[in-house]
């Protein structure tokens, strides 16, 4: 009976309106009751695993795990083409196949040779006894040593060191795995002389990917950022991850506020704090009491740079009853309003991100990522079939606006942006009977100058995916290795997976980058010049088109 009723078809408009009503009553009190079930049953295994004993199982329903991602919703199909790859295979050496003369008659003739490309590799040890010349002065009383070429440093030389860290770094493997692999062909290694491979005396890396995140955020004025969950030392601390098309960028601390994410469109260096007109303006956005802001304008000389300690100090001093959330909000705004003046390092002026409160105001403008805010949408579940039926149109049009925003960034123009945002408002602002949809639909409304930046900025993108691409990425490395236990060692896998990720990007083959760098022989240009030279071709195509 439920499945094909509409009470669109009710001619009493007063019965209608009650029957909308209750069917609303109806899809919150299913709601309701299957959160309250699933906390229930959560306190029950809580309460079963205090007195000792084990919650329910987890056990997996025999069905398929519900889909979450919106690639299908948002991807028209294209026709498949296989690529040929077979030009682009390097050929190493000829071997001639010769037929048994024998076999052949005697009338038969050479026509030629028929062309096979078999691809094949050969991994082995190259294991080298140097004989190093030494000589004796007995006038100076010192001795002289030919010395090692470079890279060659303890019992293990350069190739072993970049086939090690591209395992691990870009392959993804274990350090077990590792040591299994060398051991297969007679190497001879102990796990803690691998593990420093991966971790210590990496400056010259570390270097590197510090110059990739400056020549990353000179690169575009727009950047991508998002954050992941990382464990360090057995605690959980935050990834951040920061990127354009040009490079990707890993960072982790211990928190995910706005201070953390300055730090990060800083490369990681210390925040400074200062009290300027921007500051102000911020102060009172931010909802700062006026009691507050006006003290620290006697507290604070205006323009000047305050390190965090110091401006705790005086924050404690002058302003003890200082609340913890007006303090944070002042010290963000002084953060933001010091960042945006500095000249250090490149300003970001436009960030893609999902619709997290600590992104707020730390740019001078924002763009929310569209997969995102649909996520939101699919975790509606309608109990009644005219819900679902709503539910499902709606899904469909928001998928056909969003292909008219690609279709927009093609060929933008003014008469089209203002087409597109009264398309916005009514799509979004017009309720459907569906109380839970037009909730959400309203607080998409509310997000209209974020969500429609593509209409002003039309070279950016209209999603967040290739920073949370970034994050997959680290959460890979945690499924394979748990978790970092030094600051050391997290330290080594922001950097390489910086180095990585980014190498990627830019089409550098990762063991022959480790390889040239471990030897000193700097052949292959630094990722930050490539970087430089990628931005300005960009940029010079762009201007012509």
């Amino acid at each position: 009976m439920l499945e094909n009723f509409d009470p669109n078809t009710i001619e009493d408009e007063t019965v209608r309106k009650v029957v909308l009503y209750l069917m609303n009553v109806v899809e919150n009190q299913h709601t309701t009751i299957q959160e309250q079930a699933e906390e229930i049953q959560r306190l029950r295994d809580e309460n079963n695993r205090l007195k000792g004993e084990q919650g329910k199982p987890k056990i997996k329903a025999n069905k398929p795990t519900p889909d979450q991602s919106s690639e299908k919703e948002r991807r028209e199909s294209k026709p498949h083409h296989k690529k040929v790859k077979q030009a682009e295979i390097r050929i190493d050496r000829i071997e001639v196949l010769k037929v048994d003369h024998k076999q052949l008659p005697q009338d038969a003739k050479f026509k030629g040779y028929e062309e096979v490309v078999v691809q094949d590799i050969e991994f082995r040890t190259e294991n080298i006894k140097f004989r190093k010349e030494k000589y004796y002065s007995p006038r100076q009383k010192q001795t002289y040593l030919a010395e090692m070429p470079a890279g060659y440093k303890g019992q293990f030389g350069p190739g072993v060191k970049a086939w090690v860290l591209a395992l691990y770094y870009a392959g993804g493997m274990s350090e077990p795995k590792i040591l299994e692999l060398l051991r297969t062909v007679g190497m001879s290694m102990s796990a803690g002389q691998l593990s420093d491979f991966l971790i210590k005396d990496q400056e010259q890396f570390h270097a590197e990917s510090a110059a990739v995140v400056r020549a990353g955020l000179a690169s575009s004025p727009w950047q991508h950022l998002d954050s992941t969950a990382t464990r360090v030392g057995g605690k959980n601390e935050h990834c951040h991850i920061l990127c354009n098309p040009f490079y990707t960028a890993y960072y982790t601390g211990s928190s995910k506020d706005r201070l953390s994410l300055l730090r990060v469109l800083q490369g990681g260096t210390d925040l400074v704090f200062q009290l300027n007109e921007l500051a102000f303006n911020l102060l009172e956005q931010l909802g700062v009491a006026e009691i507050w802001r006006s003290k620290l304008t006697k507290l604070l000389p205006h323009g000047q740079n305050w390190s965090e300690d110091t401006l705790d100090h005086l924050l404690d001093k002058h302003l003890p009853r200082l609340g913890p959330k007006s303090r944070k909000l002042i010290k963000d705004s002084l953060a933001i309003a010091a960042y945006r003046s500095q000249t250090a390092w490149p300003v970001v002026e436009l960030l893609i991100c999902d619709d997290a409160p600590q992104f707020n105001w730390l740019t001078v403008e924002l763009a929310l990522c569209w997969i995102h805010e649909y996520r939101h949408y699919k975790k509606l579940t309608p109990h009644l079939p005219y819900h679902l039926e709503i539910l499902d149109s709606f899904k469909e049009n928001f998928w056909k606006f969003y292909r008219k925003l690609l279709v927009y960034r093609q060929n933008p123009n003014q008469g089209e942006a203002h087409s597109l945002q009264c398309e916005f408002e009514q799509l979004f602002g017009q309720t459907s009977g569906y109380d839970q949809l037009d909730k959400r639909k309203a607080l998409t409304l509310a997000k209209k100058e974020p969500l429609l930046m593509v209409l002003s900025h039309p070279e950016i993108l209209l999603h967040n995916n290739p920073a949370e691409l970034g994050a997959r990425q680290r959460v890979r490395k945690r499924d394979v290795s748990l978790h970092a236990c030094t600051r050391e060692g997290i330290g080594a896998w922001d950097t390489f997976q910086t180095i990585v990720a980014t190498a990627k990007k830019l089409g550098v083959n990762m063991y022959q980058y480790f390889y040239d760098r471990i030897t000193q022989t700097n052949i292959l240009p630094s990722l930050a010049h490539l970087i430089e030279e990628r931005s300005q071709n960009y940029q010079l195509s762009a201007s012509w088109e």
